[in-house]
């Protein structure tokens, strides 16, 4: 009962991290261009998609997001890297996979 249950909070934080326009739009750039630091996600959250959010409102959503399991991070000397990370949706999809085609009458 404890591993479902953990499994459905696993379920749960990847729905709310992916429940945010603008977590949306973080991985989105993160897809287009993967391994970028903080001062590189807000840049082009600004100048591509027009939002103008502090480094501290971009840091929590990043934290959302690498506590769903949807990004991981690398410290690299000072500086620290994020990247996309697709296995939570790839178990969501493996959980319910689309029904089969069904045959053409």
């Amino acid at each position: 009962m404890q591993v479902a249950t953990c499994l459905l909070s696993g379920v749960a934080d990847v729905f709310h991290a992916l429940d945010d326009s603008t977590r949306r739009a973080i991985l989105d750039e993160l897809v287009d261009r993967d391994g970028q630091t903080l001062f590189e996600i807000c840049g082009r959250l600004t100048s591509r998609r027009g939002l103008d959010l502090s480094r501290q409102a971009i840091s929590q959503h990043l934290g959302v997001l690498e506590s769903a399991g949807l990004i991981h991070t690398e410290k690299r000397g000072r500086s620290k890297f994020h990247y996309f990370d697709a296995t939570p949706l790839a178990e969501i999809a493996d959980r319910w996979p689309p029904p089969p085609e069904k045959d053409a009458p």
